[in-house]
Formats: C-alpha cells, structure tokens, sequence
C-alpha cells in the first residue's frame, strides 16, 4: 500500500500513449476515448498527491515520479495537437513548454543526486492544473465538433470555437506562466532545501 501513489503516478504514464495514439486517430471513437482517457489521468494526478499525504507515505521517487508523470502526460498531449493543429497548438509554443520542462527536470536530478529535493512550488502546481484544463478542454472540443444530426449545432459551435482567437489567447497566457515558473526555479536556490521523507 507504501507503493500506491507511485503506482497510480507509473499508471499515468502508461497511459499517455494510449491517449496520444486514440488522438491521432482522428475518429469520433478516437477523440472520446483520448479524452475520457487524458480526464482519468488528470485526476489521478490529484489522487496520487492526496494519498501519498493521507498515509504519509511520501518518498524521494514519488517526488521525482509525480511530476515526471505530468510531464510526460501534458508535453505528449501538446505535441500531439501541433501536429495534428499547429495553427491552435503552434510548435515555438511546445517548444517553450518543453525546454521549460526540461530544465526543471535536470535541476530536479541535479538535487537528488546531491541528496535533496527540488520542491514544487505552489504557482507550478497551478500552472499544471491550468495545463490539465486546457487540455481539456480543447479535447472536448475536438470530440464535440464531430456531432452530428440534432447535435449539428454542437459542433458547429465547436468549430467557431476552435477557430476563434480564444485558445491561442490562452494558450499564450499558459505558456508565459509556464516559462515564468521555469525561469523561477534557476532564479529562487532556496527552493533546493533537504529531503526529508518516510521511506
């Protein structure tokens, strides 16, 4: 039961590809199964973090597995949607998303293999929750624009919405977050403070 959380992190992981490949299939049965998908690894992104604190079982991997996980999940969700749509999703954003992630990442082994932990700050989490959001949200979108019959107006609302300058805006707003909070960690030392976990 110690090993919950990392599993349901583990679990997260493998479940991007199956996201990434329902994706990309671009098929109505696709697009509902990438989002039922991607919403069952957002949650357990909350899960894992909540059992890991009711049973005090936090570990050194659990803190290093947990954000990898998202990681994983979010950038592999992006790339996806800038092949498949790079005027919503264009690659110089993914590209700041991902040279964002990987420098936390590096800082983040930099500190364990010194025996600390790079702890994640509060505005991160949040710029992972507005991620997960997006995210989404625009595969919401994607499922609701290929209704058909009595739901036509559905999708078409759903294909005004896509189009519209709305998602890129935000788009743009997640991105300067994600940056800022990557510029934060190189900026703010004092957030690589001693591990200390129960196993």
């Amino acid at each position: 039961m110690k090993s919950l959380p990392n599993l349901i992190s583990f679990a997260r992981i493998v479940l991007t590809p199956a996201v990434l490949i329902l994706l990309i299939s671009n098929t109505l049965w696709g697009s509902i199964g990438a989002f039922v998908l991607f919403v069952v690894a957002a949650i357990s992104d909350y899960v894992d973090g909540k059992v890991a604190r009711s049973m005090g079982t936090r570990s050194r991997l659990g803190q290093f597995l947990d954000p990898l996980a998202d990681k994983i999940l979010v950038l592999g969700t992006f790339i996806t949607l800038a092949v498949m749509m790079p005027n919503l999703v264009p690659w110089w954003a993914v590209a700041l998303i991902a040279l964002r992630d990987v420098v936390v990442t590096a800082l983040r082994m930099w500190a364990e293999a010194r025996g600390r932990t790079l702890r994640t700050i509060p505005m991160a989490k949040t710029k992972t929750t507005l991620q997960l959001t997006f995210l989404i949200g625009v595969l919401l979108l994607l499922v609701v624009r290929r209704f058909q019959g009595a739901l036509a107006d559905l999708a078409s609302a759903a294909h005004w919405l896509l189009d519209s300058p709305i998602p890129f805006v935000l788009l743009m707003v997640l991105v300067a977050l994600t940056v800022y909070t990557g510029v934060w960690y190189l900026v703010n030392k004092d957030y690589v403070a001693p591990a200390k976990f129960n196993g």
